[in-house]
């Protein structure tokens, strides 16, 4: 790909209709780059140069705009004042044994970060162990990670600053408090393992920028090393690199006897994997390759002896866990078969394997002894998601987490013996549950797919056309949507709005098929999923055009930007949040060479096509009736750029013919979303219902919400 013309010459910076509202002008110029032989415009190429004064510029003129309109919203205060009242719940997360001491997190309701605790009960008084409130005064800078040395005595600690995927991982005393002096740096995505001693532990990380390159452009060769307690970072041992490979990335895992190091090796985002592993016994361990070729993948369980375990999809796309003995590594023992469901995660607790499926997007947990035979299935209570379900082998009990979306997380302690669930934590938020019902429906996409969707709403609402609807997707990188909890999603059932999720192909809920169904040169089935969901609730009368709204995020944001520029007359309003929104640009910044497992490359001549075919920045139409779009990102987004929403949102405002406005909020000092404080999660919702509520025109229901709420309060 060669640019044929540089970026000085201007063009039209006028659309061809006077748009409805004023946009900050926006330069226009002639790039543009050549791709197989064709011609591709790129006006708004100057917007990817971040720290330019022009970007900035442009940023605050886009912002002032924003927020100028935003803020005329009547129902604003209410929105605010009610988040505000249900964010502020006691939220603890899953306690976990480590050595002689309990560690959990909690939150008090609206603590910009959870504060991790200490106890030697569980019905003890908790001791703060990390408070990352005190590392940032607007409490941006997060807990990225904890990983205790097999005696508990020492926790390292990662945190990221401003929502950035880079971080610092630091070592604490747990007895003190104390920080050591040890600082490691460099690391994202993958945290640290230590070795059985305690002395030291393993981990991978990226090269430090040469001089005069960005931050934000280190996305290569990594390396796995060793740390020991007390040495400088550049003092570490390199245990394992692949110069001739620079995009391979390893993860390390110790056994939990401290025999071997289990080297999973992965490429970007491509989901099958390759295993190495070390004999730390040896007095020069070398490594060995147990799974090589990036054939299928491989998930390390835990071992017994020469016996590993492994989560795997070779042969069984929905999921089984195999055994391999080092002593015989060609062999393959299938220890528990696939079943029906998709097999997601796998722990060894309790000398026993606790099994999390997904059946029809929902959470199911199944007990296996370490043959392989099936010992009981965990009883939840409903239809919702389960997370936790950590430990050590020798441990006789775990914890775990249910959520569903109209039940706030809910902590258990499971003992793994008697089979027995109680209650370890349970929120108490300020509404009744019984208020409201999940069903869950199926529908047909463009070619035939059966998809099915879970609608989450208030009991007693009309089937009618006239509910304003929030339709929420993914539809990527294997990730399932599940049922969870979320106080945003609360209010705006409140409102009398729709919830709507559909579990669309590109997802993880049913298994590699239906992942790979939704990749590369059949990515478009993942729009076509989403576009058939909105039409099935529009002719359910579930909602209408005018009241439908969708969003998305990330990869979401993607599949928001590709059906509003495919189908724009078929909703009344969209929220792309943090999207891939360039998809001829995607692999040129930071991490996005990795997501050509799922995307394709456009360097391919046949990958190329297709993804030019949806990329929503090269879709936009001028003279076309565009819905009411607010597009949100962060100006310190390292994983996906801040140019994507930029360009997308220049585009949009110069092609708009219609009288909705195109929008775009950029929030400072905040990230990809990860890590992101409690006020600031408060506030975009504001603003993100806030519009939704002006432009779907849910001033009735509003007011019916709002004097609802006031009679609550009163009582």
């Amino acid at each position: 790909m060669e640019p044929t013309d540089g970026d000085s010459a201007s063009v039209g910076s006028e659309p061809a209709a006077a748009p409805a509202f004023v946009y900050p002008q926006t330069r226009r110029t002639n790039h543009v780059d050549v791709y197989h032989g064709i011609e591709v415009a790129d006006p708004y190429r100057w917007l990817e140069k971040n720290d330019d004064d022009a970007t900035r510029a442009w940023v605050e003129a886009q912002n002032a705009l924003t927020h100028q309109v935003l803020d005329t919203i009547e129902a604003r205060d209410a929105l605010r004042n009610r988040l505000t009242a249900l964010w502020n719940y006691e939220r603890w997360g899953v306690p976990t044994r480590r050595g002689e001491l309990f560690v959990v997190d909690r939150n008090d309701g609206l603590q910009n970060q959870s504060v991790v605790y200490k106890l030697k009960r569980l019905d003890g008084t908790p001791e703060v162990l990390i408070d990352p409130n005190t590392l940032s005064e607007d409490g941006t800078v997060a807990l990225a990670g904890m990983v205790f040395s097999h005696d508990g005595k020492r926790v390292a600690y990662g945190v990221s600053e401003a929502g950035s995927d880079w971080e610092v991982w630091k070592v604490r005393d747990v007895a003190t408090g104390e920080d050591l002096e040890d600082e490691i740096r460099w690391i994202k995505f993958n945290p640290p393992t230590w070795t059985h001693d305690g002395k030291g532990f393993f981990y991978s990380r990226y090269e430090p920028p040469k001089k005069g390159k960005a931050l934000a452009d280190v996305n290569e060769k990594q390396k796995l090393y060793y740390h020991r307690l007390g040495q400088p970072q550049s003092a570490d041992e390199v245990v394992y690199a692949r110069p001739d490979e620079p995009k391979w990335g390893f993860s390390g895992k110790v056994t939990d006897d401290g025999r071997y190091l289990v080297i999973t090796v992965k490429i970007g985002t491509e989901p099958r994997t390759s295993i190495l592993y070390q004999d730390l016994r040896a007095a020069k361990p070398s490594t060995v390759e147990l799974l090589p070729g990036f054939t299928a993948r491989w998930r390390f369980v835990g071992s017994s002896g020469t016996k590993l375990w492994f989560f795997t999809d070779e042969g069984a796309p929905r999921g089984h866990i195999v055994q391999i003995d080092l002593r015989r590594p060609s062999e393959r023992t299938v220890l528990v078969p696939q079943s029906e469901d998709t097999l997601r995660g796998v722990s060894v607790v309790g000398n026993r394997f606790l099994a999390e499926y997904l059946h029809d997007a929902a959470s199911r947990v199944r007990v296996f002894r370490l043959d392989g035979k099936h010992e009981r299935d965990l009883e939840l209570p409903g239809l919702g998601t389960v997370s936790g379900l950590t430990g050590k082998p020798s441990d006789k009990e775990t914890f775990y987490a249910f959520t569903s979306f109209t039940r706030p997380t809910t902590v258990y302690r499971y003992d793994i013996v008697k089979g027995v669930s109680e209650v370890f934590r349970e929120p108490k938020v300020g509404f009744d549950p019984e208020d409201y019902e999940t069903e869950q429906v199926r529908y047909r996409s463009a070619d035939g797919t059966e998809v099915p969707m879970f609608i989450a709403y208030k009991k007693g609402i009309a089937r009618d056309g006239n509910n304003p609807t929030y339709l929420y997707g993914y539809g990527g990188f294997n990730i399932p949507l599940t049922p969870s909890f979320s106080v945003a999603n609360l209010v705006w059932m409140e409102m009398g709005g729709v919830h709507a999720v559909p579990n669309l192909r590109g997802g993880g809920e049913f298994g590699e098929q239906w992942h790979l169904s939704g990749t590369r040169l059949h990515k478009q089935n993942v729009f076509d999923d989403f576009i058939a969901a909105a039409e099935y609730l529009v002719a359910n009368q579930w909602t209408s055009t005018p009241k439908l709204a969708v969003g998305g995020r990330s990869n979401g944001g993607l599949l928001v930007g590709a059906v509003i520029t495919q189908r724009p007359e078929l909703f009344g309003a969209a929220l792309p949040g943090v999207g891939v929104l360039d998809m001829l640009r995607f692999n040129k910044f930071t991490i996005g060479w990795a997501w050509e497992s799922d995307y394709g490359s456009p360097q391919n001549a046949e990958e190329f096509a297709a993804l030019r075919a949806y990329s929503p920045y090269h879709n936009v139409r001028e003279g076309t009736a565009y819905p009411a779009t607010l597009i949100y990102t962060a100006d310190h987004d390292d994983r996906v750029v801040p140019a994507h929403s930029y360009k997308f949102a220049a585009a949009l405002q110069h092609a708009q013919a219609g009288d909705d406005p195109v929008l775009i909020r950029i929030d400072t000092r905040a990230g990809h979303g990860a890590g992101k404080p409690t006020s600031k999660r408060i506030e975009e919702w504001v603003d993100l219902w806030g519009f939704l509520v002006d432009r779907l025109d849910m001033k009735t229901e509003v007011e019916q919400w709002a004097s609802t709420v006031a009679k609550r309060g009163a009582r």
